[in-house]
Protein backbone atom coordinates (compact mmCIF):
# COMPACT_ATOMS: atom_id res chain seq x y z
CA UNK A 1 0.00 0.00 0.00
CA UNK A 2 3.01 2.32 0.92
CA UNK A 3 4.18 1.62 -2.56
CA UNK A 4 1.47 2.20 -4.41
CA UNK A 5 1.10 6.23 -2.54
CA UNK A 6 3.89 7.09 -3.68
CA UNK A 7 2.90 6.71 -7.22
CA UNK A 8 0.04 9.31 -5.72
CA UNK A 9 1.95 12.72 -6.59
CA UNK A 10 3.43 11.65 -10.07
CA UNK A 11 -0.23 10.37 -11.10
CA UNK A 12 -1.84 13.23 -9.39
CA UNK A 13 0.47 15.48 -11.40
CA UNK A 14 -0.21 13.74 -15.27
CA UNK A 15 -3.83 13.84 -14.93
CA UNK A 16 -4.23 17.56 -13.86
CA UNK A 17 -1.99 18.41 -16.68
CA UNK A 18 -4.51 17.02 -19.33
CA UNK A 19 -6.89 18.82 -18.61
CA UNK A 20 -5.27 21.65 -21.47
CA UNK A 21 -6.98 18.64 -23.23
CA UNK A 22 -10.01 19.06 -22.68
CA UNK A 23 -10.15 22.59 -22.04
CA UNK A 24 -8.62 23.25 -25.88
CA UNK A 25 -11.06 20.94 -27.09
CA UNK A 26 -14.36 22.36 -25.14
CA UNK A 27 -13.81 26.51 -25.33
CA UNK A 28 -14.47 26.66 -28.92
CA UNK A 29 -17.59 25.10 -28.87
CA UNK A 30 -19.54 25.94 -24.91
CA UNK A 31 -19.17 28.85 -22.47
CA UNK A 32 -17.08 28.44 -19.74
CA UNK A 33 -20.15 28.79 -16.49
CA UNK A 34 -22.27 26.11 -18.60
CA UNK A 35 -19.58 24.00 -19.72
CA UNK A 36 -18.07 23.83 -16.02
CA UNK A 37 -21.91 23.86 -14.49
CA UNK A 38 -22.83 20.44 -16.55
CA UNK A 39 -19.46 18.91 -15.91
CA UNK A 40 -19.75 19.42 -12.01
CA UNK A 41 -23.37 17.94 -12.59
CA UNK A 42 -22.51 14.85 -13.95
CA UNK A 43 -19.51 14.04 -11.75
CA UNK A 44 -21.66 14.75 -8.75
CA UNK A 45 -24.50 11.94 -10.55
CA UNK A 46 -21.57 9.51 -10.80
CA UNK A 47 -20.02 9.97 -7.61
CA UNK A 48 -23.41 9.73 -5.63
CA UNK A 49 -23.76 6.27 -7.72
CA UNK A 50 -20.03 5.22 -6.99
CA UNK A 51 -21.21 5.61 -2.78
CA UNK A 52 -24.46 3.36 -3.62
CA UNK A 53 -22.30 1.06 -5.39
CA UNK A 54 -19.41 1.17 -2.66
CA UNK A 55 -21.53 1.46 0.08
CA UNK A 56 -19.86 4.44 1.32
CA UNK A 57 -20.58 6.60 4.41
CA UNK A 58 -23.18 9.17 4.34
CA UNK A 59 -21.64 12.39 5.00
CA UNK A 60 -23.19 14.17 8.14
CA UNK A 61 -24.81 17.60 7.87
CA UNK A 62 -21.46 19.19 8.90
CA UNK A 63 -19.07 17.18 6.68
CA UNK A 64 -21.54 17.77 3.50
CA UNK A 65 -21.84 21.48 4.06
CA UNK A 66 -17.83 22.02 4.35
CA UNK A 67 -17.22 19.82 1.59
CA UNK A 68 -19.91 22.23 -0.39
CA UNK A 69 -18.19 25.39 0.31
CA UNK A 70 -14.63 23.60 -0.17
CA UNK A 71 -16.15 22.87 -3.53
CA UNK A 72 -17.84 25.86 -4.27
CA UNK A 73 -13.96 27.56 -4.04
CA UNK A 74 -11.89 24.56 -5.19
CA UNK A 75 -14.13 24.21 -8.87
CA UNK A 76 -16.72 27.11 -8.71
CA UNK A 77 -14.06 29.83 -7.94
CA UNK A 78 -10.93 28.21 -9.81
CA UNK A 79 -12.01 26.80 -12.72
CA UNK A 80 -14.52 28.90 -13.42
CA UNK A 81 -12.28 32.32 -13.23
CA UNK A 82 -9.44 30.40 -15.11
CA UNK A 83 -12.22 29.03 -18.21
CA UNK A 84 -13.69 32.48 -18.27
CA UNK A 85 -10.20 34.23 -18.45
CA UNK A 86 -9.06 32.31 -21.30
CA UNK A 87 -12.83 32.26 -22.96
CA UNK A 88 -12.45 36.34 -22.78
CA UNK A 89 -8.98 36.03 -24.45
CA UNK A 90 -6.34 35.41 -21.97
CA UNK A 91 -3.64 33.63 -23.14
CA UNK A 92 -3.05 30.38 -21.68
CA UNK A 93 0.61 30.58 -20.77
CA UNK A 94 -0.10 33.88 -19.02
CA UNK A 95 -2.87 32.32 -17.51
CA UNK A 96 -0.76 29.25 -16.01
CA UNK A 97 1.49 31.42 -14.58
CA UNK A 98 -0.71 33.64 -12.36
CA UNK A 99 -1.77 30.40 -11.15
CA UNK A 100 2.17 29.03 -10.57
CA UNK A 101 1.23 31.48 -7.37
CA UNK A 102 -0.86 28.87 -5.73
CA UNK A 103 1.91 27.25 -4.19
CA UNK A 104 2.76 30.39 -2.55
CA UNK A 105 -0.11 31.47 -1.49
CA UNK A 106 -1.19 28.29 -0.07
CA UNK A 107 2.27 27.92 2.11
CA UNK A 108 1.26 31.22 3.03
CA UNK A 109 -2.49 30.39 4.17
CA UNK A 110 -0.87 27.24 5.56
CA UNK A 111 1.16 28.70 8.19
CA UNK A 112 -1.90 31.05 9.22
CA UNK A 113 -4.68 28.82 9.37
CA UNK A 114 -3.35 25.18 9.68
CA UNK A 115 -0.53 25.73 12.08
CA UNK A 116 2.53 24.21 9.78
CA UNK A 117 5.72 25.19 10.26
CA UNK A 118 7.45 26.16 6.51
CA UNK A 119 11.21 25.89 6.95
CA UNK A 120 13.78 28.46 5.22
CA UNK A 121 14.29 25.21 2.72
CA UNK A 122 10.96 24.57 1.52
CA UNK A 123 10.45 28.24 1.20
CA UNK A 124 13.39 28.07 -1.30
CA UNK A 125 11.73 25.01 -3.01
CA UNK A 126 8.93 26.79 -3.54
CA UNK A 127 10.27 30.02 -4.94
CA UNK A 128 12.83 27.36 -6.92
CA UNK A 129 9.70 26.06 -8.21
CA UNK A 130 7.86 29.57 -8.97
CA UNK A 131 11.05 30.35 -11.27
CA UNK A 132 10.88 27.48 -12.84
CA UNK A 133 7.66 27.82 -14.14
CA UNK A 134 8.07 31.37 -15.43
CA UNK A 135 11.30 29.61 -17.66
CA UNK A 136 9.06 27.05 -18.66
CA UNK A 137 6.22 29.33 -19.94
CA UNK A 138 8.37 32.51 -20.61
CA UNK A 139 8.35 31.47 -24.95
CA UNK A 140 4.79 31.35 -25.01
CA UNK A 141 4.14 34.88 -23.63
CA UNK A 142 5.56 37.02 -26.51
CA UNK A 143 2.10 37.68 -27.79
CA UNK A 144 -0.09 39.34 -25.12
CA UNK A 145 -2.76 40.40 -27.08
CA UNK A 146 -5.82 42.02 -26.66
CA UNK A 147 -7.05 39.49 -23.81
CA UNK A 148 -4.93 40.32 -21.02
CA UNK A 149 -7.39 43.15 -19.35
CA UNK A 150 -8.20 44.50 -16.02
CA UNK A 151 -11.20 41.92 -15.71
CA UNK A 152 -9.40 38.81 -17.04
CA UNK A 153 -6.38 39.81 -14.81
CA UNK A 154 -8.47 39.89 -11.94
CA UNK A 155 -10.45 36.65 -12.58
CA UNK A 156 -6.91 34.77 -13.05
CA UNK A 157 -6.05 36.06 -9.71
CA UNK A 158 -9.44 35.45 -8.23
CA UNK A 159 -9.23 31.65 -9.59
CA UNK A 160 -5.93 31.55 -7.04
CA UNK A 161 -7.23 32.34 -4.75
CA UNK A 162 -9.82 30.38 -4.62
CA UNK A 163 -7.89 27.07 -5.15
CA UNK A 164 -5.96 27.94 -2.35
CA UNK A 165 -8.64 28.97 -0.07
CA UNK A 166 -10.49 25.73 -1.02
CA UNK A 167 -7.64 23.46 -0.42
CA UNK A 168 -7.26 25.00 2.94
CA UNK A 169 -10.80 24.50 3.87
CA UNK A 170 -10.75 21.13 2.70
CA UNK A 171 -7.78 20.57 4.76
CA UNK A 172 -9.61 21.98 8.11
CA UNK A 173 -12.87 20.96 8.03
CA UNK A 174 -13.45 18.21 5.35
CA UNK A 175 -10.82 15.88 4.94
CA UNK A 176 -11.73 13.49 8.06
CA UNK A 177 -14.99 11.71 6.53
CA UNK A 178 -15.26 9.16 3.69
CA UNK A 179 -13.99 10.74 0.57
CA UNK A 180 -16.62 9.65 -2.16
CA UNK A 181 -19.01 11.40 -0.37
CA UNK A 182 -16.55 14.42 0.59
CA UNK A 183 -15.63 14.66 -3.03
CA UNK A 184 -19.55 14.81 -4.43
CA UNK A 185 -20.60 17.23 -2.24
CA UNK A 186 -17.72 19.66 -3.59
CA UNK A 187 -18.76 19.20 -7.11
CA UNK A 188 -22.67 19.80 -6.01
CA UNK A 189 -21.17 23.48 -4.38
CA UNK A 190 -19.40 23.70 -8.00
CA UNK A 191 -22.30 22.70 -10.04
CA UNK A 192 -24.34 24.95 -7.79
CA UNK A 193 -22.32 28.39 -8.52
CA UNK A 194 -21.29 27.59 -11.92
CA UNK A 195 -25.41 27.02 -12.57
CA UNK A 196 -25.83 30.43 -11.10
CA UNK A 197 -22.96 32.60 -12.94
CA UNK A 198 -24.38 30.53 -16.40
CA UNK A 199 -27.95 31.67 -15.44
CA UNK A 200 -26.78 35.35 -14.63
CA UNK A 201 -24.27 35.76 -17.28
CA UNK A 202 -24.31 33.59 -20.36
CA UNK A 203 -26.36 32.68 -22.72
CA UNK A 204 -26.14 28.57 -22.30
CA UNK A 205 -26.38 27.67 -25.99
CA UNK A 206 -23.29 25.15 -27.19
CA UNK A 207 -22.50 23.51 -30.19
CA UNK A 208 -22.61 19.52 -29.92
CA UNK A 209 -19.96 17.54 -31.93
CA UNK A 210 -17.04 14.82 -30.93
CA UNK A 211 -14.77 17.36 -29.50
CA UNK A 212 -16.98 18.83 -26.72
CA UNK A 213 -18.44 15.39 -26.38
CA UNK A 214 -14.84 14.16 -25.76
CA UNK A 215 -13.86 17.00 -23.94
CA UNK A 216 -16.71 16.07 -21.50
CA UNK A 217 -16.07 12.95 -20.76
CA UNK A 218 -12.66 13.16 -20.43
CA UNK A 219 -12.61 15.91 -18.11
CA UNK A 220 -15.18 14.01 -16.06
CA UNK A 221 -13.79 11.21 -15.77
CA UNK A 222 -10.13 11.81 -15.35
CA UNK A 223 -9.89 15.16 -14.05
CA UNK A 224 -13.08 15.45 -11.85
CA UNK A 225 -12.75 12.09 -10.44
CA UNK A 226 -9.48 10.29 -11.30
CA UNK A 227 -7.66 13.58 -10.10
CA UNK A 228 -10.01 14.81 -7.81
CA UNK A 229 -9.39 11.49 -5.78
CA UNK A 230 -5.82 11.59 -5.60
CA UNK A 231 -5.64 15.23 -4.37
CA UNK A 232 -7.86 14.39 -1.54
CA UNK A 233 -5.84 11.59 -0.57
CA UNK A 234 -2.82 13.86 -0.47
CA UNK A 235 -4.41 16.55 1.08
CA UNK A 236 -6.07 14.07 4.07
CA UNK A 237 -2.81 12.87 4.48
CA UNK A 238 -0.08 15.37 3.82
CA UNK A 239 0.38 19.26 4.70
CA UNK A 240 -0.72 21.71 2.52
CA UNK A 241 2.60 23.53 1.38
CA UNK A 242 3.97 20.42 0.03
CA UNK A 243 0.67 19.21 -1.69
CA UNK A 244 0.42 22.61 -3.19
CA UNK A 245 4.38 22.37 -4.51
CA UNK A 246 3.20 20.17 -7.00
CA UNK A 247 1.29 22.32 -8.71
CA UNK A 248 4.77 23.86 -10.65
CA UNK A 249 5.07 20.63 -12.60
CA UNK A 250 1.97 21.08 -13.67
CA UNK A 251 2.91 23.60 -16.34
CA UNK A 252 6.31 21.60 -17.53
CA UNK A 253 4.38 17.96 -17.97
CA UNK A 254 1.15 20.50 -19.86
CA UNK A 255 4.31 21.45 -22.31
CA UNK A 256 5.52 18.35 -23.00
CA UNK A 257 1.66 17.10 -23.92
CA UNK A 258 1.20 19.91 -25.97
CA UNK A 259 4.40 19.34 -27.57
CA UNK A 260 3.37 15.64 -28.42
CA UNK A 261 -0.40 15.75 -29.14
CA UNK A 262 0.12 19.25 -31.02
CA UNK A 263 3.16 19.82 -32.18
CA UNK A 264 3.39 22.89 -29.97
CA UNK A 265 7.08 24.40 -28.75
CA UNK A 266 9.43 22.72 -26.98
CA UNK A 267 12.82 24.19 -26.59
CA UNK A 268 15.84 23.76 -24.42
CA UNK A 269 15.50 26.60 -22.41
CA UNK A 270 11.80 25.33 -21.61
CA UNK A 271 13.62 21.73 -20.47
CA UNK A 272 15.73 23.89 -18.01
CA UNK A 273 12.78 25.15 -16.76
CA UNK A 274 11.20 22.43 -16.48
CA UNK A 275 14.63 20.75 -14.65
CA UNK A 276 14.35 24.09 -12.25
CA UNK A 277 10.55 23.55 -11.15
CA UNK A 278 11.43 19.34 -10.34
CA UNK A 279 14.67 21.01 -8.05
CA UNK A 280 12.00 23.04 -6.34
CA UNK A 281 9.91 20.55 -5.66
CA UNK A 282 12.38 18.75 -4.37
CA UNK A 283 13.57 21.14 -1.91
CA UNK A 284 9.66 21.76 -0.49
CA UNK A 285 8.86 18.20 -0.07
CA UNK A 286 11.77 16.44 0.80
CA UNK A 287 11.65 16.81 4.58
CA UNK A 288 8.77 16.92 6.78
CA UNK A 289 8.05 19.47 8.26
CA UNK A 290 7.50 20.38 12.48
CA UNK A 291 4.20 21.45 13.09
CA UNK A 292 3.99 24.92 15.13
CA UNK A 293 2.35 24.44 18.78
CA UNK A 294 -1.17 25.72 18.90
CA UNK A 295 -1.60 29.31 19.24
Amino acid sequence: MHSIKRLIPASFVVLWATGFIGARYAMPWAEPFTFLAARFVLAAVLLAALTVVLGSGRASRTEALHATCAGMLMHGVYLGGVFWAIHRGMPAGLSALIVGLQPLITAVLAGKFLSEAILPRHWAGLAIGLAGVVVVLWPKLGALGGGVTAETLTASLVSVLGMSAGTIWQKRFASTGDLVAATMWQYVGGASLMALASLTFETRTATINGELIFAMAWLVLVLSIGAIFLLMVMIRDGEMSKVASLFYLVPAVTAVIAWALFGEQLNLVQIAGMAIATLGVGLATAQPTRARASR
